[in-house]
């Protein structure tokens, strides 16, 4: 970049020295495959066009294989400031590309509501990598997904995603293409996403109107703040999870978070909210459990799901979770199969029994409980098993063995041990003697 003219002081516009590295990279192109590195040195590099990182737009020759090596995240920082934000992004593939990497840098939005890739495929646009990259700023999509087919097999490694977004960090199936039905769209499949820090300010991380097959393992998601403005779409809430639309083809709804730390910091942080009508979505050794202490976390609901004959089959495994999962139905009609089950998990604010909310349907019909650990219910101390609690301050003496029959007719009544209660030291204390009679 530096042979091109590019300065990365932070003030000096380095876009056209962008725009000729993209040009030299796309002239290089040898029986279909990329033969350019476009490596960026340790910067801040101010880029003012939109699609000077990468424009990729058809007609041109299929090609596969183009990269961007910076030297680190926040050591390379590419600082996209078009002159509006909304439709302006960074990079743009449109069936031109496949087999994109981008490593060890950081892109950061100077202009509010700018979006950082938009993907349009028919067939080409796939294969995109994340290595080690984070993004910072107020954008409107990070990654905006089109098309009809594949734009698929993407995966982020180690990444951090920061910042704030008006509508998602992926969303997957815009229709800007002209479809003319959603399920044209369905092809959005294999999205990996593997020790993440999601890390973000408001907004949704992943959103897909139109199906899709996701897996999150490990790292921490965490949302630190709230919607600025109410929206009619989403209100002042954020979701990491958003499947907004029921109908899809079978095979693209598919959703595994495994072993994640969420924090549900605010009534308004939403874990997940999916409306599928079918598929499987799967928690696996996950917790949310981080802020269970504050006064809100008891009511808070931060698992949803819309729920029908044919699922989505719902399960959680060895997982810890805070506050109430809500249950709604498209209809209260009929009875439900068992589409959801909870094994060896730890309820942290309520009983089984209570901890599902359903709106129109029976919980119990459609949602298992097998080897849970819950709160217990302080309410209603007299059901059968439980245990009495000691009197106060009155430890009960130490068990011994039976005294023959006949000495029990003239044995004394067993004498309690004394303990102090706190603040009291040498204080006399009461005494709550049972007589046998």
């Amino acid at each position: 970049m530096r042979d091109l003219g590019a300065v990365g002081d932070g003030r000096t516009d380095d876009t056209e020295a962008f725009e000729s590295a993209y040009s030299f990279a796309a002239a290089h192109v040898s029986s279909g495959v990329g033969r350019v590195v476009v490596e960026i040195p340790a910067g801040d590099y101010l880029i003012t066009r939109p699609h000077a990182l990468l424009n990729g737009t058809a007609p041109r020759r299929p090609a596969s294989g183009l990269r961007f090596c910076g030297t680190g995240k926040r050591m390379t920082s590419l600082v996209f400031r078009p002159e509006t934000g909304p439709d302006s992004y960074l990079c743009r593939n449109q069936d031109a590309w496949s087999n994109i990497s981008f490593e060890r840098m950081q892109f950061r939005s100077a202009t509010p509501g700018a979006s950082f890739f938009h993907s349009y495929s028919t067939g080409q646009a796939q294969d995109y990598r994340f290595s080690e990259c984070e993004w910072m700023g107020e954008w409107e999509y990070g990654l905006a997904l089109d098309g009809t087919d594949t734009n698929s097999e993407m995966r982020w490694e180690a990444c951090r995603v920061g910042g704030s977004y008006r509508r998602a960090f992926l969303y997957s199936g815009m229709t800007g293409g002209g479809q003319s039905e959603p399920n044209d769209q369905d092809q959005f499949l294999n999205y990996w996403f593997t020790d993440m820090k999601v890390e973000y300010e408001w907004g949704n991380f992943l959103e897909f109107p139109y199906g899709g097959s996701i897996t999150c393992r490990g790292g921490s998601y965490i949302i630190t703040g709230r919607r600025p403005r109410s929206t009619p779409e989403y209100g002042t809430t954020s979701t990491f999870f958003r499947f907004p639309v029921p109908q899809h083809h079978d095979s693209v709804q598919r959703f595994h978070a495994q072993d994640i730390r969420f924090e549900v910091r605010d009534p308004d942080v939403v874990v997940i909210d999916c409306t599928w009508n079918g598929g499987t979505v799967h928690f696996s050794d996950c917790d949310d459990t981080g802020f269970a202490f504050k006064d809100f976390s008891a009511d808070v609901r931060p698992h949803r799901y819309t729920v029908g004959p044919r699922g989505p089959l719902i399960r959680y495994d060895s997982c810890q979770l805070v506050g109430h999962h809500t249950y709604r139905s498209p209809s209260s009609r009929g009875t439900l199969p068992a589409v959801a089950r909870y094994d060896m998990c730890l309820l942290r604010s309520h009983t089984a029994r209570d901890f599902v909310i359903a709106d129109g349907v029976r919980p119990a019909a459609f949602v298992r409980f097998v080897d849970c650990i819950d709160t217990p219910d302080t309410s209603d101390s007299s059901r059968p098993g439980s245990p009495a609690a000691p009197p106060p301050c009155v430890t009960p003496p130490p068990a011994s063995a039976p005294a023959p029959a006949a000495a029990r007719a003239t044995a004394e009544p067993p004498t309690p041990v004394r303990t102090p209660c706190p603040g009291q030291g040498d204080s006399p204390v009461k005494e709550t003697i049972t007589r046998e009679r």
